[in-house]
């Protein structure tokens, strides 16, 4: 289920070039703090998923309410251990 969220994600993300640097600056809609920027569009959307990542293993581990994504739905079930 995890795999098919971060994939869910990434189909959401947002690029652009920023035209100061010319590097590609990306974003997933929704998911706030969540987002790269690398020298070309293949780096950042790797640097994005490594982002993407770290941010769901806190937000699972601080307990932070996660957007639901594609009806895919990772907080946790009151009285689900």
């Amino acid at each position: 289920m995890l795999s098919e969220y971060i994939r869910a994600a990434m189909r959401q993300a947002h690029y652009e070039i920023l035209p100061d640097s010319g590097t590609i600056y990306g974003t997933i809609p929704g998911l706030q703090g969540v987002w790269a920027e690398a020298a070309n569009l293949e780096a950042c959307r790797e640097d994005l998923q490594t982002v993407l990542e770290d941010w769901l293993m806190l937000g699972l581990r601080m307990g932070h309410p996660l957007p639901v994504l594609e009806g895919i739905d990772l907080n946790p079930r009151e009285g689900v251990a």
